[in-house]
């Protein structure tokens, strides 16, 4: 696709015009136009996020086990049910900016609060009206228990806050998370929340997780008898 045929599917497209629509004017498949439109949103995003041009927040959501333990009325209680549909001391944080109807942009965070920090993310990922629903009741399918609305701070805080304590136990968080954090934009460093289990590390192993590594890593960084574990139970 040459560039005067990308310029004038933009044009058309700012025009409201609808891919099929596009597709049957300039004489090209459906599926291309579909690909370029979506592929230029993404490069879009990505360019605004760079920039610090961060439009308006949607929707942002957490899990509500995890926003009992940090934000709900029984946080800190020694009746917590700490363990849930994904294992031990994990959350996930659902954020969507918009700044049109429809169109939506959108990441999600999935937090070890307890050890490992930010053990996956989904970088900023262009969405309509429908696929936002989908995006969203995908991200809590895991949760019996669903999700609440949360504000753009607490979310800051959980997943900063807990990519910053894994990182002092010697863990970086995922790879996407370096795109996928300036979604978050900037955090002012509050509120502060407490992490790790009663004051330290506990590490619950995932089907994915190296357990030697992390097994090494915490020993040599936190020291035999400061933190705790869980292999194989997920």
């Amino acid at each position: 696709m040459n560039p005067e045929l990308e310029a004038e599917i933009l044009q058309l497209r700012e025009r409201k015009l609808t891919p099929k629509q596009i597709a049957r004017k300039l004489g090209v498949k459906q599926s291309e136009v579909k690909a370029f439109i979506k592929a230029s949103a993404a490069q879009a995003e990505q360019k605004r996020l760079e920039t610090g041009d961060l439009p308006p927040v949607a929707r942002c959501t957490l899990d509500t086990q995890t926003y009992e333990h940090f934000f709900g009325e029984r946080r800190n209680t020694e009746d917590e049910d700490e363990e849930g549909p994904m294992g031990i001391g994990l959350g996930v944080v659902f954020l969507s900016r918009s700044d049109r109807f429809e169109r939506y942009s959108i990441t999600t965070y999935l937090v070890d609060y307890w050890c490992l920090g930010v053990k996956d993310a989904m970088k900023p990922r262009p969405a309509n009206g429908s696929e936002h629903s989908e995006l969203l009741s995908m991200a809590y399918s895991s949760f019996p228990e669903g999700f609440r609305d949360i504000t753009l701070e607490q979310a800051q805080a959980l997943v900063f806050g807990a990519a910053e304590y894994a990182k002092g136990l010697g863990f970086d968080p995922h790879p996407d998370f370096k795109e996928a954090k300036a979604h978050l934009g900037q955090w002012n460093g509050e509120p502060k929340l407490e992490f790790g289990l009663d004051g330290e590390p506990f590490f619950t192993s995932g089907p994915y997780d190296d357990v030697d590594s992390i097994m090494q890593t915490l020993r040599r960084n936190v020291g035999d008898g400061n933190f705790h574990y869980t292999i194989g139970v997920m």
